[in-house]
Order: C-alpha cells, then sequence, then structure tokens
C-alpha cells in the first residue's frame, strides 16, 4: 500500500522526526524543519546504501547518494516544483511531483554491496527536462575529490573526462569532434555509474562543476511525438571497477565473440597513407611485393579510396583494376588476404546506382522537403551526395548484395567507413521506432557490417558493444600533443574499453599525414611503441619510407606484439566470458589508488602488463607510474613493487617501457 506524505499531513517540532516502515526492504525517513523544507531517505537494506531526497530553499531538489557516511554523489533535479510540491511514497521508492512534472525515484536491485536505482519521468511536447550530476564532489574520510570516466569518444579526447567542455550538445553519432561513439554511460571513482537509456532526446552540458543531462524534444532528435521519456539508471557498487563490471552486466552489454585472430598477431597494412586517392591494381599489387621484401608479415592488405567507378557504385574501375580476380589471386599467393575500404554514401553523379537507390527509396529523405535526399560527406560537395538508408531493410539488402559480388571476385571482407547518425540529412524521415531515431541508422548499418564476420573494422557504435568486431579509432592527426595527436592515443583506447568496447583498431602508425602534418621518423616509431600491447597494429606509411633503422626498430615491435598475441586473445576471450576492458586503465588493479585514477599516458593489457610509452617530441626519459602489484621490467629483467613512482626511467627511441607481473607466465 502506497503513502502519502505531504508537508501539511504533520504539525511536529523542529526536531520532529517521523519514522514510516514501507515494504520488506525499505525505510523511509521524514523530517520536517522549522522552514518547512523536507528530507527524505530510502534505505536500501541489502547494500546499505542510502538516497536522500532534499528540498533546496529555491524548490530544487537535491538527490544525495551516500555509502555508510561518505556522500558519494548528488544530483539536482534543476526545475522549480514550487511550495505545492508533493512527495508520494511508495514500497520501492518514492515519487516527487508538482508544476507540471512528475519524478518517480524506484528500487531496480538491491544486493550485497550493490544497489541499482532509476530515476524516470515522462514529459509533454515542449517540456524540458533538465538534471545536474555534480562532478566535483568529495567522498570519504580524506575528502577525495571524484574523477570521472565514459561519455563520447572525442577527437581531443581527454581523461578523466571532467576535462571535456560540452554546450548544448546533441548526445548522437557524428563527425563532429569525431564522436562516432557516444554512450550514455558515466563512470566515478566513487563507484557510481549512470546510464541514461537509448529513448531519451538528450542534450549535454559540461564545465569544470557539473554536467547537467537535458532531455528535450528538438532537432536532430525525432520531433513528431507528443510525449516523450527522460529515464536515467544509478548503479552504485564498492568501488568504480565493481561499478563497471555491474554496468556491463546491466547495461553496456559485452562481446559475443571475438574478431579475427590473424587481424590481432599481425600488422594489417593500408593504401591510404602512403597512396591516397585513387589507387590502382598495380600500386597495389607493388605494395604487397615491397611488403614481403622487406620481410615483414601481414594480416591482411586494405585497398582504400577510389578503386571504384564513382562513390557509391560499389564496382571496380576497369581502367585502374583491370582484372580483379588475376589481382587477389595473385595476392593470396603472396600470402595476403584482401580488404576494401567502403563507405555508406552515393554522390549523385554516380549512376544508374544512383537513380535506383533514389526511385527505390534506398536513401535517407529529410521531413524538411528543402534539404531533400541531399547531404554532404568529405568525397562530395554540399548537396551532391546521398546517404544510404540502413533503416531500410530492402536498402540494407541492396548494399550486402553488391558487397558479396565483390566478394566473388576475392574480395576477403571490408573496412567499413562513416555510418554516423549526422551524415544524413538532418530531420530525417525513415522507419524505425521514432524514440531511437536519428542514431538508430548507425546501429543497423554496424550490424549488417557485423554480418560479414570478425574480419571487418568499423568505426561508430551505439549500444553495439555486443558485435564481435574490430571498432577503429578515428583518423588521428601526425603530430604530437593533445590535439588529436599522439597524446589522444592512450585516452582514447581507455576511453572505448570503459565504454565496453574492448575490440579497439588504433589508428595507422603515425597517424593519416593530412594538410602541412609532418611524420618524422620519432613520431613514426613513438606511435608504433604506443600500440604494441593494443589489440591491432596497422601500417600505411611503412619503414622504409624512413630509414634502415626504422626498419629494424618496426619489425622488433611487431615481433613484440605477435609474441604477446596469445595473451591479448586470452584477455579478448575474457572480455566476451566476464565482459573485462584488454585494456584497462592503471587503476584497474586498485580502484582506491588517487595517483593511478589520473595517469592518462599509461595503459594495461590485461592484468598483468603495464605499458608506457614515451609520448613527448625529444624525450629519452620519462617518469612512470606502477599500480598495486610486483613488477618486472620487460627490458631490463629488475623487479619493482607497485603503488610508486619510477622517476627518469631511460628510454631511448627503440625502447619501449613495459612491465609484467612477476606471476605472468608467457605461454
Amino acid at each position: 500500500m502506497a503513502i502519502r506524505v505531504t508537508k501539511k499531513c504533520f504539525l511536529l517540532s523542529t526536531l520532529g522526526v517521523l519514522v514510516v516502515a514501507a515494504a520488506l526492504t525499505v525505510t523511509l525517513v521524514l523530517v520536517l524543519r522549522d522552514d518547512e523544507e523536507i528530507s527524505e531517505t530510502y534505505r536500501f537494506a541489502a547494500s546499505s546504501i542510502e538516497v536522500r531526497l532534499e528540498e533546496q530553499p529555491d524548490h530544487r531538489y537535491v538527490l544525495s547518494i551516500h555509502r555508510g557516511d561518505d556522500r558519494v554523489q548528488r544530483i539536482t533535479f534543476d526545475h522549480d516544483f514550487t511550495d505545492d510540491s508533493d512527495i508520494e511514497t511508495f514500497p520501492k521508492g518514492m515519487r516527487l511531483y508538482g508544476n507540471g512534472h512528475s519524478v518517480e525515484i524506484r528500487e531496480v536491485e538491491d544486493s550485497a554491496g550493490f544497489a541499482y536505482l532509476s530515476i524516470s519521468r515522462t514529459l509533454r511536447k515542449g517540456q524540458i527536462g533538465s538534471d545536474v550530476l555534480h562532478l566535483h564532489d568529495t567522498f570519504g574520510a580524506e575528502q577525495t575529490p571524484l574523477h570521472w570516466y565514459g561519455g563520447p569518444e572525442l577527437m581531443e579526447q581527454y581523461y578523466p573526462i571532467e576535462k571535456l567542455r560540452f554546450d548544448d550538445y546533441p548526445y548522437i553519432t557524428k563527425e563532429l569532434h569525431s564522436a562516432a561513439i557516444i554512450e550514455r554511460y558515466w563512470l566515478s571513482t566513487a563507484g557510481v555509474f549512470f546510464y541514461v537509456e537509448k529513448e531519451v532526446p538528450l542534450f549535454i552540458d559540461q564545465n569544470d562543476q557539473v554536467l547537467r543531462f537535458t532531455a528535450k524534444k528538438e532537432l536532430p532528435y525525432y520531433t513528431y511525438d507528443d510525449e516523450f521519456v527522460f529515464n536515467y539508471r544509478i548503479g552504485v557498487a564498492a568501488d568504480a571497477r565493481e561499478a563497471h563490471q555491474k554496468a556491463v552486466e546491466r547495461v553496456l552489454n559485452q562481446p559475443v565473440d571475438i574478431p579475427d585472430e590473424r587481424m590481432v598477431r599481425q600488422p594489417i597494412w593500408s593504401t591510404w597513407v602512403r597512396y591516397r586517392r585513387p589507387i590502382s591494381q598495380q600500386t597495389v599489387l607493388d605494395f604487397a611485393r615491397e611488403i614481403n621484401a622487406y620481410g615483414f608479415k601481414n594480416a591482411q592488405l586494405d585497398i582504400d579510396d577510389l578503386w571504384e567507378v564513382c562513390y557509391g557504385s560499389l564496382t571496380f574501375n576497369t581502367i585502374t583494376f583491370p582484372n580483379v580476380t588475376e589481382m587477389t589471386e595473385t595476392l593470396r599467393e603472396m600470402g595476403f588476404r584482401v580488404t576494401l575500404w567502403v563507405h555508406p554514401f552515393i554522390n549523385k553523379n554516380c549512376d544508374p546506382w544512383y537513380t535506383e537507390a533514389l526511385s527505390k527509396g534506398y536513401l535517407v529523405k529529410s521531413h524538411n522537403e528543402t534539404i531533400g535526399y541531399n547531404t554532404k560527406w568529405w568525397n562530395s560537395g554540399e548537396n551532391e551526395a546521398s546517404y544510404i538508408n540502413f533503416n531500410n531493410p530492402d536498402a540494407v539488402e541492396w548494399y550486402r548484395r553488391r558487397l558479396r559480388e565483390l566478394q566473388e571476385l576475392g574480395i576477403d571482407n571490408f573496412k567499413f567507413d562513416a555510418g554516423e547518425t549526422s551524415w544524413a540529412p538532418a530531420d530525417p524521415d525513415i522507419e524505425g521506432t521514432t524514440a531511437l531515431l536519428p542514431s538508430s541508422q548507425t546501429v543497423n548499418f554496424v550490424r549488417m557490417c557485423a554480418a560479414f564476420g570478425g574480419m571487418i573494422e568499423v568505426r561508430t557504435g551505439w549500444g553495439t558493444q555486443d558485435l564481435p568486431v574490430f571498432v577503429r579509432m578515428l583518423d588521428f592527426d601526425t603530430r604530437w600533443g593533445w590535439n588529436n595527436g599522439l597524446l589522444s592515443l592512450i585516452p582514447t583506447l581507455l576511453q572505448m574499453n570503459l565504454n565496453g568496447y574492448p575490440f579497439v583498431l588504433p589508428d595507422m602508425i603515425g597517424g593519416n599525414v593530412y594538410g602541412d602534418d609532418i611524420l618524422t621518423k620519432e613520431l613514426f616509431i613513438r606511435w608504433l611503441e604506443a600500440s604494441v600491447f593494443m589489440p591491432s597494429i596497422q601500417f600505411s606509411k611503412t619503414p622504409w619510407d624512413i630509414d634502415e633503422e626504422s626498419i629494424t626498430i618496426s619489425k622488433k615491435f611487431a615481433q613484440l606484439h605477435e609474441t604477446y598475441s596469445d595473451y591479448i586473445i586470452q584477455r579478448m576471450r575474457l572480455a566476451v566470458s566476464h565482459g573485462t576492458p584488454v585494456n584497462p586503465p592503471i587503476w584497474w588493479l586498485d580502484p582506491t589508488d588517487k595517483i593511478a585514477q589520473t595517469i592518462y599516458d599509461e595503459y594495461l593489457l590485461g592484468e598483468d602488463i603495464v605499458v608506457a610509452p614515451v609520448l613527448a617530441e625529444f624525450a629519452t626519459t620519462r617518469d612512470i607510474y606502477l599500480p598495486k602489484g610486483t613488477w618486472r621490467d620487460g627490458n631490463t629483467n629488475r623487479v619493482h613493487e607497485g603503488g610508486r613512482w619510477i622517476y627518469n626511467y631511460t628510454a631511448p627511441m627503440d625502447t619501449l617501457p613495459y612491465f609484467v607481473s612477476a606471476t605472468f607466465q608467457l605461454n
């Protein structure tokens, strides 16, 4: 039986306390102060977590989460509930309502060491819901500051993510800032995670104090529904590691299998940086011969941009590729598998394929008739291309059939580019559950790609962590530093792993050499070293384009990667069975280690290898923080105890600092 509680129900002194028993696992405490502000506490019996709802003088309410004596998180419901607002309690939670809003706080799960609750409301079109997550609270007897992980993948990726800044940012997959992975998941060092439901038309604001979740029916979301939801879930565990494992089980999913093992063991080679566009059959064959001649192994050779007759034809240009079957047979004899770069666009000048797609309704159309089917991507002019509608099953089958015809020529598989929602025309008029638009386009594209098996790569995702495929980092620039350069590499790796994507394919060694970027020998080698203990490595600019020493060093680190590939695959299988990251942050070994929580330039492979590459230009030493454990230096064999710094570790250009657990045995 629900118990209704309002301010008018009680006449108490300033010290009066009423205790109400509700259900088997909950106790509600109502306190009325002399200023008539009220506070209620919901206790999770098994987990010993308390959730307190407190009215503020401005009629807003703050929900605070407590673990024992520690407050671990605050959320402000940023809405004026007015003097007439009421609180209603029921066996599994409480409801706050007034001034057109009704917020339900409900227990979802209560078990030893874990409390799980939902915050939900239904809003009418024109209403706005806005809740503020306080980022810079402190917790514990030592008043430890919070740090945060998760959120979007970005071009200027920082770690921890409280350094990021957003302003009314629509939370969909987009090319802007390279936000190709946009999971609605945030994790704090206090052991609290937040997950905003997929149906919420979510915008975020973030500064150095707060992260604001705002739900509103505005573009780029579907705006034609009369009602919409603003729902999110909060999990509270003992620490960040436990909280993340609970999140994987409940909201993030985990892979059902691992991708292609050869892509783990041997380098991938791409024509992109070395040859740009267009590409030709002779160039591809010459490249393969060079790779073999210099004694390098391969997982596959990827034929990149502009092999088509025109963009979207999915048909080889017979002038530049006169005999594709002969080429793929020759490559196979040379020990190469062949993949092909493909994309989800059709340029308007690409007939008869464009006309066919348009006439059959295979392209994304906007509700705005002025926009129509028009879009632009990096290989078209303004309004000179269209985006294939992967929410249309017939369009999916049409696209898939044409890819299979390419496989009949000996193409083994595909490198799938783009796929983010924002490439489509704004306000798309397409199929699918309206509350999931527009980002369901990304989901359906990626799931279509994954049907081609574990040898593919994609670069975007939204709730697609279950797929057994490599997810590539977006294009990096060829530079040192944070601005999408080498220093962003490890934060992006950690970001993807903590969003539930453990099968990370780093971008090409040395980045993409765009514009005036210059790939120096030092940057190339340091980039390779940083990638060695990631799931795969990928070359395009080659070591022999630099000098003989670069060839020797590159072979050394390609061999080191191969030596540990069995362990990488073992950790991938653990990601499938237990949902653990392949490359976690170093705090994974001790989530309470305050120093480890902020280390952005080191990472783990599994739980047995600490990797601390040199990422600064001209540097030949670096300081290294070793996490909890006993570690053997991979270069000197010297043993170190963790939980402390190694200062001025010597690492000339041919040296990668890494440490292996003293108990680890390489099979």
